[in-house]
């Protein structure tokens, strides 16, 4: 009877994100479809892990190789199922989550575990900086920077990057760039320059809002130096998905990009840093990944309603980081008053 099932590996990382995975784990033993999937689940142990044992299960020909974890955890399982006969499945647990919110896959894991159980596959496009695979977006400038200094915080989430990307604007200095296309080359001097085949970071900030995963392009979008007086009106459209109608940001697709700059310096894709040199080549590649995907996911989400329900949600989310923060704190003044406490009544 297990033969006729269709095997599926599902991967955690148990130090991703800010979620419990015990809870998902109990919603898969009583919501999965046990007369149509067999499962496995797997654990990673250390950073790249992940990328051996979706191989390995790649080469096994398992039907899907699910991810339990965040947009990092994502990557490392779906380069190594690029151009293979096995899916990618998300169970999203990250602090961003942009490739699954691009593909609206819902961010409750019932929800989620239910898409897998209706087993439909669509094939994306993925792609590459610097032959490093990427599937929602990378990028040069000020996002990198602020990966990096994300990356080395101790607690991760939504307040964290905020607080790291507010301090960090202030003394960020804008570095000018020489962009060549297919269509020929361009200068600019740039805060950011993004390039996105899925149209978001994460938490809905949506830095390419026009990106499709299926055209076989990248979109590529620049932020130029700007004032304090342009933060309030690109925070609310990067939130609203129309921050490609800011007067301070340029847009453009292409298939292939190669961005110069005058140094060496930090890069991201999906969130994650790397150094990288003054040359970095970037392309899309078409039709490269199979992925599960919501049975009634909306091809175009760029309507007013659904605009305004990703702002609030983005707010939402952030709200609740904040009030999480404030009760972390709070926590560790009253720990600290217990511990001054106590040495005081033993003097």
């Amino acid at each position: 009877m297990d033969e006729e099932k269709k095997k599926i590996s599902f991967i955690i990382n148990p130090k991703s994100g800010t979620q419990s995975k015990e809870q998902v784990l109990h919603l898969l033993d009583e919501k999965l479809d046990k007369t149509k999937y067999a499962k496995e689940v797997v654990y990673t142990e250390y950073a790249g892990h992940a990328v051996e044992i979706a191989a390995q299960k790649a080469k096994e020909g398992v039907h899907a190789v699910v991810a339990i974890g965040g947009d990092g955890t994502i990557n490392e399982i779906a380069r190594s199922l690029v151009h293979t006969k096995t899916a990618l499945g998300i169970i999203p647990c990250g602090s961003g989550n942009g490739l699954a919110r691009h593909l609206q896959i819902s961010m409750e894991p019932k929800k989620a575990i239910e898409i897998i159980n209706e087993g439909i596959i669509d094939v994306i496009d993925y792609g590459k900086i610097n032959d490093v695979p990427f599937f929602c977006t990378c990028g040069v400038g000020f996002d990198a920077f602020v990966s990096l200094k994300f990356a080395k915080a101790g607690r991760r989430g939504p307040l964290t990057y905020l607080e790291k990307t507010l301090l960090e604007s202030l003394k960020y200095q804008p570095e000018t760039y020489e962009l060549e296309t297919e269509d020929g080359t361009l200068k600019y001097k740039a805060f950011l320059i993004a390039c996105g085949n899925a149209s978001q970071y994460g938490n809905n900030a949506y830095i390419a809002p026009q990106a499709t995963l299926t055209d076989g392009l990248l979109d590529v979008t620049i932020l130029e130096p700007f004032t304090v007086l342009d933060v309030p009106a690109l925070s609310f459209q990067l939130f609203n998905k129309t921050i490609d109608q800011n007067s301070r940001i340029k847009t453009f697709r292409c298939q292939t990009l190669r961005i110069h700059r005058t140094k060496p310096g930090v890069v991201h894709f999906d969130g994650d840093p790397m150094m990288m040199g003054e040359n970095i080549d970037v392309k899309v590649i078409k039709e490269g990944l199979q992925v599960i995907i919501p049975r009634y996911a909306e091809k175009d989400s760029s309507n007013v309603l659904q605009r305004a329900q990703d702002y609030i949600n983005g707010l939402k989310q952030i709200n609740e980081a904040i009030v999480e923060d404030i009760a972390h704190k709070n926590k560790m003044i009253l720990d600290k008053s217990k511990e001054q406490i106590k040495k005081l009544t033993k003097i």
